[in-house]
């Protein structure tokens, strides 16, 4: 059996693995805060490849020195397949949030359309989040009535179940990958066969024709 000093070496490993996993979950990030300099004239894009069944939730402001007069700008953001899934006009600030129905590239553009008279480019500031870290943790507490170290315990379990999707996606997205390139590298066998073989049969005709036409002329 184990002595007393061997339970409280275990129990003391099995509480610094649990500081360890509650301090690397309070260093990860809420979400992605991006800074966009969108110019008098173009559009500038913003784009995430997100898998499906996740939701996003993101703001964004017009950041000015002029807060007197603040100067609008347009939004659009489509899905991979250029769904439209927000767009606003003649906006200083706004809101956009949807759950993904398929993977792929997610972007998000912004353009002043002539609004914006002044000199240099706008400063448009976005706080994009997707996933857990979208996830309201404020309601999960006060609807479940759980907090401290059960709440912590909580996103720990969502940021692992996270990551574990994650994984899962990038493994099928590798496969994916590897499927499509191996297709292509026997296409590209079957072409190069397939151009050797018109080259061969080519040049049997054309020494048949050459042989045929000197025969005529009796050169031969």
């Amino acid at each position: 059996m184990p002595g007393k000093a061997d339970v409280r070496r275990s129990v003391m490993f099995r509480s610094a693995v649990f500081l360890v996993l509650l301090c690397g979950l309070s260093n990860v990030p809420a979400g992605d805060a991006i800074w966009l300099n969108v110019p008098q004239t173009g559009t500038k894009c913003v784009s995430e490849e997100i898998q499906s069944n996740v939701v996003v939730l993101a703001d964004y402001v017009v950041v000015s020195e002029d807060h007197g007069h603040v100067p609008s700008i347009s939004v659009k953001v489509t899905s991979p397949y250029g769904i439209n899934l927000h767009h606003k006009e003649n906006v200083t600030h706004g809101q956009f949030a949807f759950t993904t129905q398929e993977a792929g590239n997610y972007l998000a553009c912004f353009w002043s359309e002539g609004h914006y008279q002044g000199s240099g480019e706008l400063s448009v500031n976005i706080d994009w989040k997707t996933g857990i870290a979208a996830k309201d943790w404020e309601s999960v507490a006060r609807k479940e009535k759980i907090e401290g170290v059960e709440l912590e315990l909580r996103k720990l379990e969502g940021a692992v179940e996270a990551i574990h999707e994650n994984l899962l996606y990038l493994r099928d997205r590798e496969a994916e990958l590897r499927a499509t390139s191996e297709n292509t590298n026997a296409r590209v066998a079957w072409f190069s066969i397939m151009s050797l073989g018109i080259c061969i049969a080519a040049a049997c005709l054309q020494i048949w024709y050459l042989k045929r036409y000197f025969q005529k002329k009796k050169l031969i």
